[in-house]
């Protein structure tokens, strides 16, 4: 298992409140930081998992289960040199 960093970035409109952030985290995300600017939301998400894929989907399910909607994903170039290492 290797440990990746990445940001999923929620659908427009999200406000960053206290029961988003306590959905979160019920919902699996404790291991992310949620933060938002200029009307954007994001939750930064550092998962050990067996490929950044793996990684990517479990935290989008996370979010799902809180009630949001995932719009981008921001991937570390450290992780995407790691991932495209281990093919």
């Amino acid at each position: 298992m290797k440990q990746y960093d990445f940001t999923l970035v929620l659908a427009p409109g999200t406000e960053l409140t206290d029961e988003l952030v306590e959905a979160l985290y019920e919902s699996g995300c404790d291991d992310g930081s949620p933060g938002s600017r200029a009307g954007m939301v994001w939750v930064t998400l550092h998962r050990e998992d067996k490929s950044l894929e793996q990684a990517i989907r479990s935290g989008i399910a996370d979010v799902q289960k809180a009630g949001c909607h995932v719009t981008r994903v921001e991937i570390e170039p450290a992780d995407l040199a790691v991932s495209a290492a281990a093919k």
